[in-house]
């Protein structure tokens, strides 16, 4: 037995159909196939294309229990490392950082990192605005649970739309980053004074909201080859601040603290501000 089926609703079928293939056409043209191991993923996703300077993002999929780490990593663990060298009409690329977490990494220290879900923001300055973007990305991190596994995958992606579908989550992941702020700012979150204590410690005494409980304090040296510790809470603090404090350890060979240029992150249960000083 055979159906006909009216024109005008045949019309509007392919309509339909040609409307979601173009939307899911789209949609992958926005992000690169994942690249998966046993217990991660990672792909690229472009943001929309309009001028020199394009958003993009790097994404990362953790199973449940796994992490990887922060540009700077703790006590343990493994910074990721990406290599954009490849790149079609690409002059620079700038990889912006959401506020990160800490762990316990199962030796009696702290690691710091991801879990779940994360998208890494990536500021990309294309060397001519009038011609095809390809960001080719080699990407090395690793994923940790009780062992730490290395993962090294590849990534492409043309940015060519003129509305992402990943315009969203783009923004969602910049809103994560911690915002720049210097030392005495009246946030209710704020670094208020960075101090020496004797030759070899540094304290620090931080501005919070009296209900925050989780308040996280990380420093980074001028280069990435300082491995200064986890600022540490100091009990009991003055009243009306929360301080912590670390040593002055993981320094290169030859380096001298004095003068030094430190990175502080600052982070709060809903904020996160970023602030730069030179040590006295």
């Amino acid at each position: 037995m055979s159906s006909i089926v009216p024109l005008r609703a045949a019309i509007g079928v392919a309509t339909t159909l040609l409307a979601s293939s173009l939307a899911i056409a789209a949609r992958a043209d926005d992000a690169s196939p994942w690249q998966r191991d046993g217990h991660s993923a990672v792909r690229l996703v472009a943001g929309s294309r309009s001028g020199a300077v394009l958003l993009g993002g790097i994404a990362f999929q953790l199973q449940p229990g796994w992490k990887t780490y922060w540009r700077t990593p703790g006590d343990s663990g493994v910074p990721p490392r990406f290599d954009f060298s490849k790149s079609d009409n690409v002059e620079a690329v700038t990889v912006m950082w959401p506020a990160p977490l800490k762990f316990d990494d199962g030796a009696g220290g702290h690691s710091i990192g991801y879990r779940d879900q994360i998208v890494l923001p990536l500021r990309i300055v294309a060397k001519a605005a009038d011609k095809p973007v390809t960001l080719r990305a080699e990407i090395n991190y690793a994923v940790c649970e009780k062992l730490c596994i290395p993962v090294e995958a590849r990534a492409e992606l043309g940015f060519n739309s003129v509305a992402s579908t990943e315009d969203a989550n783009l923004r969602a992941a910049l809103d994560t980053v911690p915002k720049p702020a210097n030392i005495g700012d009246p946030n209710p979150l704020t670094i208020r004074d960075v101090k020496r204590n004797g030759a070899t410690k540094v304290v620090v005494d931080v501005v919070a909201p009296a209900d925050a409980r989780n308040v996280n304090l990380f420093v980074e040296g001028p280069t990435p080859d300082w491995a200064l510790p986890i600022p540490a809470p100091v009990q009991p603090s003055p009243a009306d601040v929360k301080r912590f404090s670390f040593e002055l350890e993981g320094l290169p060979p030859g380096a001298k603290p004095d003068g030094a240029a430190l990175k502080f992150t600052l982070i709060g249960p809903d904020k996160s501000y970023e602030f730069n000083t030179n040590l006295e």
